[in-house]
């Protein structure tokens, strides 16, 4: 199944990571949009009129933003930030997604 991931404008950089393959692991909440995405789903991202495809290799769902480190580091992810800190931090700078990952979770996508 395909699904589209959006990207807006002021995270062009996490886009382009993802496409240079520097981004290895794409995270969301697990809402009900999300939390059925199985291995083998292909991820259409978007950013603009920029697009490109890859295919879920894995998947992997945590409790908490803490939890996806004990499985993944920090570069995969977001290889902009360097400190554990930084990054738990940076899930809280969406509006309304700390709250979403307290109550559902939060999927890894390895593409």
């Amino acid at each position: 199944m395909k699904r589209v991931l959006r990207f807006r404008a002021v995270d062009k950089n996490i886009f382009d990571a993802i496409k240079s393959g520097k981004k290895k692991i794409e995270t969301r909440a697990a809402t009900v949009k999300y939390k059925d995405i199985k291995t083998g789903d292909v991820f259409v991202f978007v950013c603009g009129k920029s697009r490109f495809e890859r295919k879920v290799k894995k998947v992997f769902h945590s409790k908490t933003v803490e939890g996806l480190l004990k499985k993944y580091k920090i570069k995969d992810i977001r290889p902009d930030i360097k400190t554990k800190e930084k990054f738990v931090k940076s899930y809280e700078a969406f509006a309304g997604y700390s709250q979403k990952i307290r109550r559902f979770g939060i999927m890894a996508f390895e593409v």
